[in-house]
């Protein structure tokens, strides 16, 4: 990918237009996430999104400034997700709520897909800087939104006062990933819901006496 390359110069768009380029990036973001970004092609993303050349080209001049919007617009709708998961929890009752969750929901399609944004990551940290600071800021919001549910516990008296939940946030977010990637190789959920549940019972064993059942 190259570096500089972006979207074509910037353009006034109507609202038909917005719902044009939302269009491909919805049917690029579809292609990518089941066939990879190498494996999907721009005129695959065109016959998907049923645009004609000239429309795509209009909104997008490459398939690196297609993959940025498509990294920007799979972010938007994880960290929705999670915003809805994670915003109020505040016990580890919550948290295993949060974690049958998102195995329930990667268990579908037995794991084959993966997380949505670690696998955009794997495909384009290596070669592309603009869509792997994207990623970082992506993962970095995740990873709060877990140290804020971690924090509300500790202010509420579920874990003890020591403990660093800007640390465990990463501890979980790191066995999420990992999780996810296992699930994806084997075809089976079973790893995931395996590396969720050790973290949480690590975080179990740092809850306040009488506790760790709240």
């Amino acid at each position: 990918m190259n570096e500089n390359s972006d979207e074509s110069p910037a353009i006034r768009l109507t609202a038909r237009g917005m719902k044009t380029r939302a269009r491909i990036v919805a049917a690029a973001a579809d292609l990518m996430r089941v066939q990879g970004i190498g494996g999907t092609t721009l005129d695959d993303v065109i016959v998907a999104s049923g645009v004609s050349k000239s429309q795509f080209y209009r909104h997008f001049q490459d398939k690196d400034a297609l993959v940025r919007a498509v990294v920007t617009h799979v972010g938007e709708w994880v960290i929705a997700r999670e915003t809805n998961m994670l915003g109020t929890v505040s016990t580890l009752a919550g948290l295993r709520r949060w974690r049958d969750s998102l195995v329930k929901a990667n268990a579908l399609r037995h794991g084959m897909y993966g997380c949505a944004l670690g696998s955009l990551a794997a495909e384009v940290s290596d070669y592309d800087t603009v869509a792997r600071s994207v990623l970082d800021e992506l993962f970095g919001a995740w990873q709060r939104l877990i140290d804020e549910a971690l924090g509300r516990m500790k202010r509420a008296g579920v874990l003890d006062e020591s403990v660093d939940t800007a640390r465990l946030a990463v501890g979980f977010l790191a066995s999420l990933q990992g999780g996810y990637l296992l699930a994806q190789t084997a075809r089976d959920i079973e790893p995931m819901a395996i590396a969720i549940d050790v973290a949480l019972a690590h975080l179990e064993s740092l809850a306040t006496a009488g506790r760790a059942a709240s």
